[in-house]
């Protein structure tokens, strides 16, 4: 199968478990990807990794490719899924609040910059929401964009605190934001919501 367009995708619930090869497999038949996906290990951190192959790439939060017709993604089930797009690069972008704080999302548009393909475009799939997201004094220390919850306590808005970042490391980008909240809004995986092991992916290809 020749690989799709240039692309990016974010799953929902009814796609399955992204951890599940078949699952995997079923999504990408439907996308017309490849079913093999480049991954990583994630640890909340900063580490990028650059990769030309499928398969988890090891410990990192963020993967780029500039194989055409590889897909790059991360899983998620609260956290933000982030896909960046350049004229020659595309990157998979995992980070909570742990991860923003690191400078993961500064991370990936600087490795791509780095690699001759700046950032020109980010898609950021649904995450726990503002409406949601009840953190400590320590998380709004730590990364800024203090909100609150629809009952009244101390949250954090996770995209707002990535757009921010984005729009600092690469200028003129093109930000969209998927502000579907996986707490909340029916059909997603959420961590907080059910404790699942189940997560969605932030697919990105070139």
């Amino acid at each position: 199968m020749a690989p799709a367009a240039t692309g990016t995708a974010f799953t929902s619930a009814a796609d399955g478990d992204m951890r599940a090869s078949r699952d995997r497999a079923a999504f990408a038949a439907d996308r017309g990807i490849a079913p093999a996906w480049a991954t990583v290990h994630q640890v909340h951190g900063s580490e990028i990794i650059e990769v030309d192959a499928p398969g988890v790439a090891g410990p990192a939060d963020a993967v780029l490719t500039a194989v055409p017709g590889l897909p790059v993604a991360v899983l998620t089930a609260d956290c933000l899924g982030i896909v960046l797009h350049g004229e020659r690069m595309v990157a998979a972008v995992h980070a909570g609040w742990r991860g923003l704080a690191a400078g993961v999302v500064e991370a990936a548009g600087l490795g791509m910059g780095a690699a001759g393909s700046p950032a020109t475009t980010a898609q950021i799939g649904p995450s726990i929401g503002p409406c949601c997201y009840e953190v400590g004094p320590e998380v709004v220390a730590a990364i800024g964009t203090p909100s609150t919850t629809t009952w009244g306590t101390v949250s954090v808005d996770l995209r707002a605190a990535a757009r921010r970042r984005l729009e600092q490391v690469a200028a003129g980008i093109e930000v969209s934001v998927d502000d579907r909240c996986t707490r909340c809004s029916p059909g997603l995986h959420s961590h907080r919501r059910d404790g699942t092991a189940h997560r969605l992916a932030a697919v990105g290809w070139l």
